[in-house]
């Protein structure tokens, strides 16, 4: 029996309407305003736009029930108070002589009129405000407008706390749109995503101040920071943590017109997500794949795969060259010259962390101390029959509740000598160096010395000391002039061996080897294309490709170094990197992996014993290298504990 037939959805013939006005700003608001974060963030941008300096953010029941944006920027005047509210009304936009706006010089963060008729047309929105008032005149009167599910109110006079500004209230957000409620998350979830916009907002606008309230409670008050580096640096130390201020590298470099400034994280201060990474376009916070793979790539040298750096990036740059006309969000932005902009954030960030050099993170030394704890003695003595006081050695506190070890530490040799020695500078050769006694030093600081004559340099003046002894054939424990330094001796040779074999394949070409058989992989036609746009860059890594018909590539040649790789595999991976990042990271990453490979086979082997001139050899190394502070997955190869530190363990601070 066959199953009746069924009717069909849409009739043959519908008719063309134009939709109500209303209807119309309701479908513009589920573009503009998603959830109550996204409304915030408009008006924000708006106080931002008329030249705030100080913003309240007010959110109760996730912002759904209420919202309270104020500001003191200019204010809006009386006449174009009503205009305000209606679809597509801005003052950010100026025509030209002809009547023309040019979408393309936009120097503000909004623009679209859109967000005030949108909210409207949803919730309960009433705006009050006062405009500022020229120099010499009389201070403006206040006036309040409101719009409930798209219906507008008349103007009235009200009441303003301050000289000229703003107040926005909004309340029942999406009561007039039943349906978006249900796909609102927990009071808690809506709560978080509007602290998060706030804080994002406030790292691009550091000399504005921020106040949020959620659920009556101050949740953030961020004062206003003066304009420029510092200012930005503790506006975000205040927004991130005093560990990333601790450990951010400047950011500021300029290429063809565009600047690149703010902040990036040591290697070491690296994250488990991405979600302490923020960028920004011309002021604006946005989410671009072009510079999360720019980033990713800058750090792929440093950091496994499954760690992210931690940054703050802001470009700078002509509106005429970037596009943030994308999506009514304008979270997005699209660039005329994206390679550029990506080869700049590239090789700024390279340049910084070059610069860097041996440098870990503060984390790493806070992690230690942390792990440290007194102990309680209570294996390291057992009880002792009473000794009369007068009995003990001199110096002895008297406490006897301390079983001495069958070796005396009194008759260990030179537990109880003045250390009269110090090492010379050190040339690095193999022979040991050599040592003067305080003596020595007494002398040729009373200036009892030849004139002309080297002055010794003591290796604890050197930023990772003098080696003092290795522990378990894996640890080197050095001394600095302020504190010790531990180091992982492989860790450390590795990076130092990863170092040489990068510079050595940036000077040549990379050797290829020839497949026997050209291998063919078929892939997406769009990715195909993809692939086969990028074959002189890959080509400069030592991979050979070219198309082979629509949706599949020929490989031809692969980079020695490479070995016996998976052609298919490398292949899919880059073309994944492609199209998620606009790079082919997957091929520089593998290289460097068998590069930390290789180098990790021909490093300094933990168990290994070393005299002092190879530890110090390995310490003078890592001071000449750059990035040699963490090991090639981004784990830090040494530690340094300050004097201070070690002293607050053992109770002396």
């Amino acid at each position: 029996m066959r199953p009746a037939a069924t009717a069909p959805i849409l009739a043959t013939h519908m008719t063309i309407r134009r939709l109500p006005p209303e209807t119309v700003n309701r479908i513009a608001a589920g573009e503009v305003v998603e959830r109550p974060a996204s409304a915030i963030k408009e008006l924000v941008e708006n106080a931002i736009d008329a030249g705030a300096r100080s913003i309240e953010i007010q959110a109760d029941g996730g912002g759904l029930t209420r919202i309270l944006i104020a500001d003191d920027g200019k204010g809006i005047p009386r006449d174009e108070l009503p205009v305000a509210i209606e679809r597509h009304a801005t003052s950010k936009l100026e025509p030209d002589d002809a009547g023309d706006v040019d979408l393309l010089r936009i120097f503000t963060l909004g623009f679209r009129g859109e967000a005030l008729p949108s909210i409207g047309s949803v919730a309960r929105l009433n705006i009050t405000t006062r405009a500022k008032a020229e120099a010499g005149q009389p201070q403006n009167e206040a006036w309040a407008v409101s719009v409930e599910g798209g219906a507008q109110r008349p103007l009235s006079p009200a009441a303003f706390p301050g000289p000229h500004g703003a107040r926005v209230e909004v309340r029942d957000l999406f009561y007039a749109t039943p349906a978006r409620l249900k796909f609102m998350k927990s009071e808690r979830a809506e709560a978080m995503a509007i602290s998060e916009e706030i804080k994002r907002q406030a790292m691009a606008h550091e000399a504005v101040a921020f106040t949020l309230s959620l659920d009556g409670k101050t949740t953030l008050r961020l004062p206003a920071e003066h304009p420029g580096d510092e200012g930005r640096l503790k506006r975000l130390g205040a927004l991130l943590g005093r560990d990333f201020e601790a450990n951010a590298l400047l950011i500021d470099q300029e290429r063809d017109g565009v600047r690149l400034s703010g902040y990036a994280g040591l290697p070491t201060y690296s994250r488990g997500n991405a979600t302490h990474q923020f960028l920004f376009v011309n002021g604006r916070p946005v989410r671009d794949r072009l510079l999360q793979g720019a980033l990713r790539g800058a750090y792929a040298d440093f950091l496994a795969r499954d760690r992210h750096p931690a940054a703050a990036l802001f470009i700078d740059i002509d509106p005429l060259y970037v596009d943030v006309n994308v999506h009514p969000a304008k979270a997005e932005v699209r660039f005329r010259d994206p390679s550029l902009v990506r080869g700049l954030i590239v090789g700024a960030l390279r340049h910084a962390l070059h610069a860097a050099g041996h440098r870990a993170s503060t984390t790493v030394a806070a992690d230690v101390l942390s792990g440290f704890r007194p102990h309680t003695g209570e294996a390291l003595y057992s009880p002792a029959a009473p000794q009369s006081f007068s009995n003990a050695a001199p110096g002895w506190s008297g406490w006897q509740g301390w079983s001495q070890p069958a070796a005396a530490a009194q008759n260990l040799p030179g537990l109880n000598e003045r250390s009269a020695r110090v090492e010379h500078t050190w040339s690095g050769e193999a022979s040991a160096p050599s040592f003067r006694t305080l003596a020595e030093i007494q002398a040729e600081h009373a200036g009892q010395i030849a004139p002309g004559a080297p002055v010794p340099v003591d290796l604890i003046d050197y930023p990772l000391g003098a080696a003092r002894a290795q522990l378990h054939g894996t640890y080197i424990v050095a001394q600095t002039r302020d504190g010790l330094v531990v180091v992982d001796q492989h860790a450390a040779h590795e990076r130092l061996v990863y170092e040489r074999m990068k510079v050595q394949m940036a000077e040549g070409v990379v050797t290829r080897q020839a497949l026997l058989t050209p291998e063919v992989v078929e892939l997406d036609p769009a990715e195909a294309e993809r692939v086969a746009a990028k074959a002189e860059e890959l080509a400069e890594m030592g991979l050979m490709v070219e198309a082979f018909g629509a949706g599949a590539v020929l490989v031809r040649e692969t980079p020695a170094l490479l070995g016996d790789t998976d052609v298919q595999g490398l292949i899919r991976d880059i073309a994944d990197d492609l199209s998620e990042h606009g790079a082919a990271l997957s091929l520089k990453e593998r290289m460097a992996e068998v590069c930390g490979t290789m180098a990790c086979h021909g490093s300094v082997r933990a168990g290994r014993v070393l005299s002092a001139p190879e530890m110090n050899a390995l310490l003078r190394q890592m001071e000449a290298t750059p990035h040699s502070g963490q090991c090639n997955h981004g784990r830090p190869t040494y530690v340094e504990l300050k004097l201070n530190d070690l002293e607050k363990l053992f109770g002396r601070r």
